[in-house]
């Protein structure tokens, strides 16, 4: 009896250890999960307008901040099982995709349950306020330009940097400023939609590390290279024509000294 006694506990403390092993990775892939929405959600602002007649629309905006991207690149790598290296390929074509080293990536989204919207041409329709200056999408999705209800989304993209003098137009802003036109829909009242992030801790060069870096690195010397042997053909074809000429105008010198 002691002994089957004995046996069925060892049972019970084997079954234990094993659940409470298998346990300690759940929680920790939960609470992963649970912290990356948290940041997905704290760059997500929503909006939503119900008129007295039950029609309504709701705005949603996302700010492609580098928090949200790197908690979206581990929430897609952790629910998909992915390796160091599939990883780093999705963030890299990710990255190439959002243009972040160029402009400022912000998706915006329309659950349009009210009359057709009419948004076209769509980028005079949002603006982006950095400090005390407005700026247009530099590209958008042009789905926006086309009339709907229901669901739309896409990517709108505004300049990071002044086009004249190359600045970072973030450098030293606290704060950005969506700002949708009230002719979205008549369901604004006449009044702008706007959405604020806090972007002063913002910064997309930790996105660019490691293997990543080095291959958009590669992309961009790769460019520079083709943008110099063009330069350079360009440079030899001009050379040439000014060598052609100077041999014309020679030649015709030494006719000339010929005949005196």
């Amino acid at each position: 009896m002691p002994k089957r006694r004995g046996a069925v506990l060892l049972k019970k403390i084997v079954c234990f250890v094993l659940f409470m092993f298998f346990c300690s990775f759940m929680p920790a892939s939960a609470a992963d999960a649970a912290a990356y929405d948290q940041v997905l959600q704290r760059w997500t602002k929503d909006r939503k307008i119900v008129d007295e007649d039950g029609a309504n629309l709701e705005i949603k905006a996302t700010y492609y901040s580098a928090e949200y991207i790197e908690a979206l690149m581990q929430k897609e790598a952790q629910a998909n099982l992915w390796t160091d290296s599939e990883t780093e390929n999705y963030k890299y074509n990710f990255l190439g995709a959002l243009k972040l080293d160029e402009m400022i990536p912000i998706e915006i989204e329309f659950i349009n349950n009210a009359p057709t919207m009419f948004l076209g041409p769509f980028d005079i329709m949002v603006k982006l306020r950095i400090g005390n200056k407005l700026y247009k999408p530099v590209d958008y999705d042009k789905r926006f330009n086309f009339k709907f209800q229901g669901k739309k989304n896409g990517l709108v993209y505004f300049p990071r940097y002044d086009e004249k003098t190359g600045k970072d137009l973030l450098a030293g802003v606290k704060s950005v400023r969506l700002e949708l036109s009230p002719s979205i829909s008549p369901l604004t009242n006449g009044s702008d939609t706007q959405f604020i992030w806090d972007v002063g801790n913002d910064d997309p060069s930790k996105l660019y590390q490691g293997k990543t870096a080095a291959r958009f690195e590669t992309d961009r010397l790769l460019k520079r290279l083709e943008k110099l042997r063009k330069d350079k053909a360009e440079h030899e074809k001009q050379l040439q024509g000014i060598n052609d000429e100077i041999t014309t105008v020679q030649t015709r010198l030494d006719e000339l000294a010929k005949q005196q």
